[in-house]
């Protein structure tokens, strides 16, 4: 048989979403393709009965049950993958893969792990900032205007993962390091590498998003931030015995 998305371990998280109409078009839209989990960030306007008539009383009980968080990090701490949408790319934001292809790369990761998919405000999207906590990057292929409403993109990507289907024998995945653990050994590494002068102070996160997205193709587990995180721990000591040495103490 078929494999398919563990559906119970997606959440969409809508960054900054500044009207309560596409808040609430986007839970109809998750609605529509069993998807429950919705997670708001920082938003600008939370009008409950604007977002409930949006919704319709079909999807009040995703209102009922979503989660409001005014910091970004912390929303994402308890994720395990998370995959970011942008209608711009470049070289600081390629597009890694289509709601198409990451469906199907979700049904394994989706058995063991919770996964999060960002949509960013509806006038500028997710920022840099935004998308340097993702594993992978979505854009929704379109004609040369790209601009999709706040809920025409949520409706698109749970419609992919609502569709997709796999091999029933599909690798594995365990279960991975979860955000909170992954921005702990960031922040760990950005103070290293900058103190080693591997990293330029004046623009360190340049440097950390291609280490980021380096580190991201790899499925790393609990133990493995936890080994990555005591080589550090021991260059940092390397390095303060060097100092220590060179003032003769």
């Amino acid at each position: 048989m078929a494999e398919r998305i563990n559906r119970d371990n997606i959440a969409v998280v809508l960054v900054g979403p500044r009207l309560p109409e596409n808040i609430g078009a986007a839970a109809r839209a998750m609605n529509n393709m069993d998807i429950r989990r919705l997670i708001i960030v920082n938003p600008g306007n939370m009008d409950r009965e604007r977002i409930a008539m949006m919704a319709t009383s079909h999807s009040i009980d995703i209102l009922e049950n979503m989660k409001i968080h005014d910091d970004l990090r912390e929303a994402l701490a308890p994720f395990r993958y998370i995959a970011g949408t942008t209608a711009r790319v470049g070289s600081m934001r390629p597009a890694l893969t289509t709601p198409k292809d990451l469906a199907r790369d979700l049904i394994p990761i989706s058995k063991e792990n919770d996964i999060a998919i960002l949509f960013g405000p509806e006038d500028r999207g997710l920022s840099n900032s935004h998308l340097s906590y993702c594993h992978t990057i979505i854009n929704i292929p379109t004609s040369e205007f790209s601009s999709l409403n706040l809920a025409q993109a949520v409706m698109i990507v749970c419609y992919e993962l609502f569709q997709a289907t796999g091999d029933e024998h599909n690798q594995e995945i365990p279960r991975l390091a979860n955000s909170f653990e992954l921005e702990g050994m960031y922040d760990h590494m950005k103070k290293v590498l900058t103190r080693i002068g591997f990293i330029n102070p004046q623009n360190p996160e340049r440097w950390m998003w291609n280490i980021r997205r380096f580190l991201s193709r790899l499925p790393l587990q609990a133990m493995d931030v936890r080994v990555i995180r005591g080589i550090f721990r021991q260059i940092d000591w390397y390095v303060d015995q060097a100092v220590r040495k060179g003032k003769g103490e």
